[in-house]
C-alpha cells in the first residue's frame, strides 16, 4: 500500500501525569507537538502505552480534547476507546467520536477471555455505534485471548469502517494470513517496535510504535526505506535500534518508556499504581542504550 489511512509511524503516546499523579494536559500537548515534529503520522491516545486502565473515562474525554486542539489537524488522532465491557465500550465510543477524533482503536477483551463469535460481536457492535474508521487491537500477552486471523477477516468484510488491525501477536503466520485475506485497503500495522520491519515484509503498512517517543526520526527513515524498497538501509537501522526496543519491555510498559524520556530531557511524570518507576538497573541498562545510540543530550 503506496499511501496508508494513518501514515506508516503513529505512536502509542504516554500519559504525561503531574507529581501528585493527576492528568498533565499541558505537558501532553506538548508532547502530542513534539512527536508530530520528530516524524510521528498519528497518534494513539490512552492505549496501553497512556495507561488507558488507570485513567477514567472522564479523564480521558479531557486527554482527547487536549490533545485534539494542540495539535489542531497537523495529525490525526486516534482515540482508545475499547474496554472489556461491550456496553460501555460503545458508550464510550459514541462520547469520544463527538469530540471530532478521527478514528477510535478498541482492544480484545481482556479478563473476560470471550469466544471468538463473542469477540466478533464485541467489535462489530463498536463498529456500528460509530463512524469513524475502527481499528481492532490484537495483544494475546495483556488479554489473554488471540483475535484469530479468521475473525479478524470476518470483521474487516462486513464492517466497512473496520480499516486495520494492530497486531501484538507476534505470531507472523497469523499476520501473513490476514494480510492475505484482507479486503483491498484494510491494514496490517505492527504493535511490536521490534516486529515491524518483519512484518512490513510480509505486507503491513507501518507501526503503533513505542520507540519512537526518543527514536521517532530513525524510525521514519527505516519505515520510509523499507517502504521505497531500501531494505539494506531499513534493516541496518532495525539492528541498530533492536537495544532500545528490548530495553523498553524490559518491564512493564510504559515504565521505561516514560524513564526514557525523563533521561533525554523531556519528563512526562512517572506512573500510576500498580506501575511502579524504574529500578536503580533498569535506568542504569536505559542510560547504556541511549548513551550508545547518542540519545542522551
Amino acid at each position: 500500500m503506496t499511501d496508508p489511512r494513518f501514515g506508516r509511524l503513529l505512536t502509542a503516546m504516554v500519559t504525561p501525569f503531574t507529581p501528585d499523579g493527576e492528568l498533565d494536559l499541558r505537558r501532553a500537548q506538548e508532547l502530542a507537538l513534539r512527536l508530530i515534529d520528530q516524524g510521528t503520522e498519528a497518534l494513539v491516545v490512552c492505549g496501553t502505552t497512556g495507561e488507558s486502565p488507570t485513567v477514567y473515562y472522564d479523564d480521558k474525554l479531557r486527554l482527547f480534547q487536549a490533545v485534539l486542539e494542540a495539535v489542531d489537524g497537523q495529525a490525526p488522532i486516534i482515540a482508545n476507546a475499547g474496554d472489556n465491557c461491550t456496553d460501555d465500550s460503545v458508550a464510550f465510543a459514541r462520547r469520544v467520536v463527538a469530540l471530532g477524533v478521527n478514528a477510535v482503536m478498541a482492544v480484545v477483551p481482556y479478563y473476560n477471555k470471550p469466544p471468538q463469535e463473542g469477540l466478533y460481536q464485541h467489535f462489530g457492535a463498536i463498529a456500528s455505534a460509530v463512524d469513524v474508521p475502527v481499528i481492532l487491537y490484537n495483544i494475546p500477552g495483556r488479554s489473554v485471548v488471540n483475535l484469530e486471523a479468521a475473525t479478524t477477516l470476518r470483521l474487516a468484510a462486513d464492517f466497512e469502517n473496520i480499516v486495520a488491525v494492530k497486531e501484538a501477536s507476534s505470531n507472523l503466520t497469523q499476520i501473513a494470513s490476514i494480510i492475505d485475506g484482507a479486503p483491498l485497503g484494510f491494514e496490517v500495522l505492527s504493535g511490536n517496535d521490534e516486529d515491524t520491519l518483519p512484518m512490513m515484509g510480509l505486507g503491513a503498512t507501518g507501526v503503533i510504535s513505542v520507540a519512537s517517543h526518543v527514536a521517532g526520526p530513525a524510525l521514519s527513515e527505516m519505515l520510509v526505506a523499507q517502504a521505497s524498497g531500501d531494505h539494506t538501509r531499513a534493516l541496518k537501522i532495525h539492528l541498530e535500534l533492536m537495544p532500545l526496543f528490548k530495553t523498553l519491555f524490559i518491564t512493564a510498559n510504559p515504565i521505561m518508556v516514560k524513564k526514557a524520556l525523563e533521561l533525554i530531557g523531556f519528563p512526562v511524570g512517572g506512573t500510576r499504581l500498580p506501575l511502579v518507576p524504574a529500578t536503580e538497573a533498569q535506568t542504569a541498562e536505559m542510560i547504556r542504550v541511549l548513551e550508545h545510540l547518542g540519545l542522551l543530550n
